[in-house]
């Protein structure tokens, strides 16, 4: 094979991401670029499809001039993309017909109440592994189709396409000549059988949504299209596609069963390898589609905490309180502790295993001595602690002695978080040479699809480690800091009284 390079685009919740991998997974250039967060009332979260696309677009042409690759060197292209973030488009004219409503968006919250009211949660739970949660597409398209002049008629009239934002990516790269998702996409929907690896009908009629507007379903490493050579100047084989958390579990070699990892994003994401079978949760946690190769379909039990970076991420720009996020490590070890401080993130509910769409954020044990210091650090403890609470219920679920967290992300790269993470869970966290490990999950499955990569042995093979974190805090400390952090999550919970 002469082409030397697989390109990975990463598009993620703030940031449109495309990244440059050698034969030996080697980062050789990154490009990436931010777009527009658009909040229209509370508890909504939106993002402009178009932009979405042109941010990727871009970045994608950007690293391969910085990298001086032509599109002929390319063996191939994976995507992996933000989960549940629901796009709704025309099929002729290929127009968004809304904004993408995003993953974190809560405003179907009432419409899965509604459901539950009926009895509906359980079959949902059985068929699809996943709760009855605003989080997932279903009732997003729903939201869409019925809010949306005359799309619902257009939608079972087979003139709108829903997609995830693979879909869309893929749609776009092709133009217009494929109209695809994965299995990882799609059992985040709420309309996926992850028994079957089908839409499923039932599902279907029960959110009302048509058939005709949904992607076809492919495995996640197989030759899916091409990118029109109007991008790259040379049609290149898009040949990966998974979900931005399960291509981080296999970008950071989470291949066999029992193996975990957490990606510390706008969101933090454990997956726990659970092999060829779906395992149902007893714990709120979600059974889902890791991957499917040509060696079969993966499963993983998940637990998603929906702010991890994002609290970094609104004390810098939502409250002035830092002005990089770099500053955080260094004021989080002012202060010898959090000074009796706890900072319940629930910006848009509580995700596993709390499931609260009406939580909201709280900082509490707030004295006159309290200084920067210790808001930083109640911050940084925020994620871990949420962390913990996923892990905990997901060695209840699995029924074995979790002993070893594998990490990524860009907050992975904080040293005190991920200190602060092996003393709270009481294990090691084994941190990567090369922690945009979703990007190199994409690229993997990719590159095994086209032969780049010989086998899953030799992807697995481009994982190294950089850094082990040992527990090291006092049995006495931990206890004081769960017992509070409990306290204090049970005080955000259920804020909202009514639907926003």
């Amino acid at each position: 094979m002469t082409a030397s390079y697989i390109l990975a685009l990463d598009q993620g919740t703030t940031s449109s991401r495309a990244i440059l991998f050698d034969r030996r997974g080697r980062m050789l250039q990154v490009a990436q670029k931010e777009f527009t967060q658009i909040y229209p009332r509370p508890g909504w979260v939106e993002h402009s499809p178009d932009e979405i696309f042109d941010t990727q677009a871009h970045v994608a042409r950007d690293c391969l001039r910085q990298a001086g690759v032509q599109g002929h060197e390319l063996a191939a292209v994976g995507i992996t993309n933000q989960r549940e973030t629901t796009v709704v488009w025309d099929r002729a004219g290929g127009a968004p017909v809304y904004n993408a409503i995003v993953w974190q968006d809560r405003r179907t919250a009432a419409v899965c109440d509604r459901l539950r009211a009926e009895g509906k949660a359980e079959i949902i739970r059985q068929k699809t592994g996943l709760v009855l949660d605003a989080y997932f597409s279903g009732t997003k398209i729903g939201w869409i189709l019925d809010n949306v002049p005359g799309a619902r008629a257009r939608a079972e009239a087979g003139e709108l396409l829903f997609g995830t934002v693979d879909s869309w990516l893929i749609w776009n790269f092709s133009k217009r000549g494929a109209h695809l998702t994965d299995p990882s996409n799609a059992s985040r929907t709420l309309l996926f059988n992850i028994h079957t690896g089908q839409w499923d009908d039932e599902l279907l009629d029960l959110l009302g949504v048509p058939r005709a507007m949904l992607p076809e379903v492919v495995p996640s490493s197989s030759l899916m299209t091409r990118v029109h050579p109007e991008f790259f100047g040379h049609p290149v084989p898009v040949a990966g596609a998974a979900g931005d958390q399960q291509a981080a579990a296999f970008g950071n070699a989470c291949l066999h069963e029992g193996m975990v990892k957490n990606t510390y994003g706008t969101g933090c994401f454990l997956l726990l390898n659970t092999g060829a079978r779906p395992r149902e949760s007893r714990n709120n946690l979600l059974a889902t589609v890791a991957w499917e190769t040509p060696r079969g379909r993966s499963y993983a039990l998940e637990g998603s905490v929906f702010a991890g970076g994002a609290v970094v991420q609104w004390l810098r720009d939502g409250l002035g309180f830092i002005r990089d996020s770099s500053e955080m490590e260094g004021l989080a070890a002012s202060v010898p502790d959090n000074g009796g401080v706890y900072l319940v993130p629930a910006f848009t509910g509580l995700g596993a295993p709390h499931w609260d769409q009406y939580a909201r954020g709280i900082l509490v044990g707030l004295t006159r001595g309290t200084e920067r210091g210790h808001i930083a650090r109640a911050a940084i403890e925020a994620i871990a602690l949420q962390t913990l609470d996923v892990m905990e219920a997901m060695r209840a679920d699995a029924g074995l002695d979790l002993s070893l967290l594998r990490v990524d992300g860009g907050a992975s790269r904080n040293n005190m978080l991920m200190q602060c993470q092996a003393d709270l869970t009481g294990v090691g966290v084994e941190r990567p040479v090369v922690t945009e490990t979703t990007a190199l999950g994409a690229a993997c499955l990719a590159g095994l699809a086209v032969g780049f990569w010989q086998d899953e042995q030799e992807a697995a093979s481009l994982w190294q480690l950089d850094r082990r974190f040992e527990p090291k805090m006092p049995e006495e400390r931990r206890a004081e800091l769960l017992h509070h952090w409990c306290r204090a999550v049970e005080r955000s919970r259920r804020w909202i009284e009514t639907e926003e």
